[in-house]
């Protein structure tokens, strides 16, 4: 569960908040969408919950974790129970399909028997078993996405936060895309897509909750993404 109450934040040097007071609660096995303009604050949202910044002021929990209080060497136990999938894919260039993947359960300290049972897993769950051998520049860009998607999902995180997902892919792999974490989602993952792209979020009958100037200003359940920038 995420569960943001009163939340603000004021970066250094800063004489307003980033944040404006968001509150909001992400039940677990939930798909929501987290939409808004450039400056409306979704990477502010997002480095809140995986850990890299903490709230100015207000109560933030994910998954059981108190982020305002907990000390900066739990942060790896708060982050194995995440999955986060970026818009520039973030695969490491030298390394194969399947070594980018286990190599995040790896970095986890998982042993070799669990990696050799697990990759396999999640590469046939993203369609992309016959691909574990190629390296990410032999890749279409749904397909380098699809590793990345893979990589965040091997560690069994209970929360996937997806950071504009389709934002360098064309409208038809995008679509895909979001199928493939809808899927997911329906394995009982609880995944946030943040972006801004409207008939993306349209698309789907989702919850949507958006942000303006720091502020959610409205979470609805419509599966519309209707304000304008």
């Amino acid at each position: 569960m995420v569960e943001l109450t009163d939340v603000k934040v004021r970066y250094p040097g800063s004489k307003k908040d980033a944040i404006k007071g968001v509150s909001f609660t992400l039940e677990d096995g939930e798909f929501a969408f987290l939409v808004g303009p450039s400056g409306s604050g979704k990477s502010t949202i997002i480095k809140l919950l995986t850990g890299e910044i903490r709230a100015s002021g207000g109560k933030i929990k994910v998954n059981d974790f108190d982020l305002r209080a907990m000390k900066r060497r739990q942060l790896p136990k708060l982050r194995r129970t995440l999955g986060v999938i970026f818009q520039d894919f973030r695969l490491i260039e030298d390394m194969t399909v399947y070594d980018n993947v286990a190599f995040a359960m790896r970095v986890v300290g998982a042993p070799n028997r669990e990696i050799r049972k697990q990759v396999p897993y999640v590469l046939d769950l993203v369609d992309l078993a016959d691909c574990r051998d190629r390296l990410p520049r032999e890749l279409s860009g749904g397909e380098q996405q699809r590793v990345a998607i893979a990589r965040a999902l091997v560690n069994s995180p209970k929360l996937i936060i997806a950071d504009e997902p389709t934002g360098n892919l064309d409208p038809a792999k995008s679509l895909e895309i979001m199928l493939l974490l809808q899927k997911i989602n329906e394995m009982g993952t609880t995944v946030l897509v943040v972006t801004h792209e409207k008939e993306l979020v349209n698309a789907f009958d989702k919850r949507v909750m958006a942000l303006s100037g720091g502020m959610l200003i409205s979470d609805g359940m419509d599966g519309y993404y209707g304000y304008e920038n």
